[in-house]
């Protein structure tokens, strides 16, 4: 009998230390192990407040006339009626250089826009295409240059790379695109409604093959400054924007 009381003892005693342990190991709380990257950590900036054309211009004036609108909730073109003089691109206050941009659009059936980077002003530049390398903005199924193939629709960067796919929505609907542009590393690409559709160089032996061999081969200023404007084409046709943020990169 007493050893067996011994050993009840023996195993409450045993029970109560590995109880006090568990309660020990419940009151503990280990750091959680999460690693951010420096692009998780910055923040994004709005670059359309919703209300009004704050922090835009249109190229190469300090004004901008009532065919760019804050409507709805989006910057919308509309082309004045009758013969324009020359055309009107809305370009960014500001410039850029490594960064990622974020923006929502949709095109007029038949209609034809662009995004823009790099973009420089001044009295020898018309055009922020003369500077700004593109990324297309087109009705894929309306507008004729979209039959000169990928490297003309929408998500291309325009004549130089075509988009592995077409996920485009039609004219009328909104399609989400990420333009992101690192110098840095020399890579830039073109994510639409969800899809990875676009890489490139941005500069280089690859960047020159690809100009070499696209319209803008005399164009003696094309994509050779990193840092510019951002600018959304006017190319006549009717085209809305949204939810425009971004985010720059080190």
């Amino acid at each position: 009998m007493k050893k067996i009381s011994f050993a009840l003892i023996t195993t409450a005693l045993l029970m109560v230390g590995c109880k006090d342990n568990s309660k020990n190991e419940e009151n503990t709380v280990s750091e959680p192990d999460i690693t951010m990257n420096e692009d998780q950590e910055k923040e994004w900036e709005e670059l359309f407040n919703g209300n009004d054309l704050e922090g835009w211009k249109a190229f190469n004036s300090d004004s901008i006339s009532n065919q760019w609108k804050a409507e709805e909730g989006t910057i919308a073109f509309s082309p004045a009626e009758g013969e324009r003089q020359g055309t009107e691109n809305l370009v960014t206050e500001e410039q850029y250089e490594n960064f990622e941009l974020s923006l929502e659009w949709k095109i007029s059936e038949g209609g034809n826009s662009g995004i823009m980077w790099g973009v420089q002003e001044g009295e020898d530049f018309s055009e922020p295409y003369l500077t700004g390398p593109e990324i297309q903005v087109l009705d894929n199924e309306g507008h004729p240059d979209a039959k000169n193939g990928p490297i003309r629709q929408a998500g291309a960067l325009y004549d130089m790379v075509p988009p592995s796919e077409d996920v485009t929505k039609p004219a009328g609907e909104w399609n989400t695109t990420v333009i992101r542009i690192n110098h840095e590393e020399n890579k830039g690409s073109v994510e639409m409604n969800g899809t990875l559709v676009t890489e490139f160089a941005l500069h280089g032996e690859e960047w020159d093959e690809m100009v070499n061999n696209s319209k803008f081969k005399e164009w003696e200023d094309f994509g050779k400054t990193h840092k510019g404007h951002i600018a959304l084409q006017d190319h006549g046709d009717k085209v809305w924007y949204r939810n425009i943020k971004i985010k720059e990169l080190d």
